[in-house]
């Protein structure tokens, strides 16, 4: 029969490849546990091997570039979980599976089961970023969760004795390894929610294994974490792989020691904002002495200016209740002085060493001091300049004057009289002299 009424013949060739791509686009990718067989490494990186149970068996390679990954003794004999893609190697017409991921056994279920739930909690949102609890600005109580015997408890005292060696820490103990470690974790974050006592709780572990961590990938923690009232930040202690419990809860840090740092207030920080206190403190009472001199300039130069003397006894009236403005302000900034002072007493005493409150206790002790002396410097040198000012302003004044001998004459209607050619004879005039006024007529005029 002639080869062209074979209209679907194939080559062998032809037929593998087809075969290859009819295993790689229906069956995929897969999970494979089996044992190792016939291990081999040539120079060109790549590995070869059999996986294998107790009936059958299927060559598998590993191309160097993922076995570059793999960080334990890869040898005979050694039980595996394979992640892999099912194929088929043309030349030999032979199915094989590439290799792309292996664990050992024990480790490679417990990571599987951490895909599984991480897919499941994913799903129902559990690491939704709208779910994340904000951090308090300033932590008055720390919650810690972790062993009382286990190095990251000590790594967390140590950072917050170096930086706020004041603020409160409440320990929660329990395990955090094996199998009892998750329901212990589970109570303790219960009983932290329920006496409600701190701002924030740090979970913590020293790092270790995937199967020494195995207990923050527990679904109970991952839900006792997301149901938290209390913000719960997660330092389980490991660079490289993310638990399930650093996922849901509201901050992930690297180390305990990290999770500290991130939480508390470095007491160089309390100290610096003291100081900025103490500046704006000091600018405001400038800014208040100064108004206060604009203004005693401003009246004396009133004073200087009106000679009589109803206007000299009303502005004295008003430089005296200027006085005692000046007076009641400066007893009122003092007073504030005292309650700032015994405020930056208290929030030393809560926030850095005793000597450190008795250096600022001292300085501002020293400051109140110099500043009441120089204020009553000021107000004895403008009493003394008040009355130079009246005593210049008696001296110009009319009333001074008549009392010399001197008389000042002036018409009925309030005019003074400056010279003879403004009065008739029958006008009334009205003399003020020392003591009193003289009411007239005039009755002859004479001229010189």
């Amino acid at each position: 029969m002639p080869l062209s009424h074979f209209s679907d013949l194939f080559t062998v060739s032809q037929l593998n490849i087809r075969v290859r791509d009819i295993l790689e686009k229906n069956i995929g990718q897969i999970w494979l546990m089996a044992e190792i067989s016939n291990f081999s490494q040539p120079s060109s990186g790549h590995w070869y091997f059999t996986l294998k149970d107790e009936r059958t068996q299927v060559r598998c390679t590993m191309f160097r570039n993922n076995n570059r990954h793999i960080f334990f003794k890869v040898q005979n004999g050694l039980q595996v979980l394979t992640r892999a893609c099912v194929s088929l190697y043309e030349p030999r017409g032979e199915y094989q599976l590439i290799v792309e991921s292996m664990e050992p056994a024990g480790e490679g279920i417990l990571r599987q089961k951490f895909e599984q739930l991480k897919k499941k909690l994913a799903a129902e949102g559990l690491f939704a970023e709208k779910y994340k609890k904000s951090l308090p600005d300033s932590v008055k109580q720390l919650g810690v969760i972790t062993s009382v015997s286990g190095a990251a408890l000590f790594d967390i005292l140590k950072v917050l004795q170096h930086r706020d060696p004041s603020l409160p820490v409440v320990i929660y103990p329990t395990r955090v390894q094996g199998e009892y470690a998750p329901s212990q974790i589970v109570k303790a974050l219960s009983i932290a929610n329920r006496r409600a006592e701190c701002d924030l709780v740090i979970l913590a572990r020293g790092g270790g294994s995937l199967e020494d961590l195995s207990c923050f990938n527990d679904e109970r923690v991952a839900r006792a974490i997301f149901d938290s009232n209390l913000p719960i930040v997660s330092a389980i202690g490991h660079e490289t792989d993310v638990s399930i419990a650093d996922l849901v809860a509201d901050l992930r840090a690297s180390t305990p020691s990290a999770a500290a740092e991130r939480v508390t207030r470095d007491k160089r920080d309390i100290i610096q904002k003291l100081g900025s206190h103490q500046q704006r403190m000091e600018m405001a009472m400038d800014y208040y002495f100064s108004k206060l001199r604009q203004r005693f300039v401003h009246l004396s130069h009133c004073i200087e200016q009106q000679h009589p003397q109803l206007e000299l006894e009303r502005q004295k009236m008003q430089l005296i209740h200027l006085k005692i403005s000046m007076e009641k302000i400066i007893q009122e900034k003092l007073k504030g002085l005292i309650n700032q002072e015994a405020h930056l007493k208290k929030s030393v005493l809560r926030q850095a060493p005793q000597i450190q409150l008795y250096q600022y206790q001292k300085q501002i002790q020293e400051e109140f001091h110099q500043l009441k002396a120089t204020m009553e410097r000021k107000i004895h040198h403008y009493v003394q300049r008040f009355a130079v000012v009246s005593s210049r302003l008696e001296t110009v004044s009319p009333l001074a004057t008549l009392a010399r001998g001197y008389s000042v004459t002036c018409f009925s209607s309030g005019s003074m009289l400056k010279k003879i050619e403004q009065v008739q004879i029958g006008d009334e005039l009205n003399t003020r002299l020392k003591g009193g006024w003289i009411k007239s007529q005039v009755l002859e005029i004479k001229k010189n």
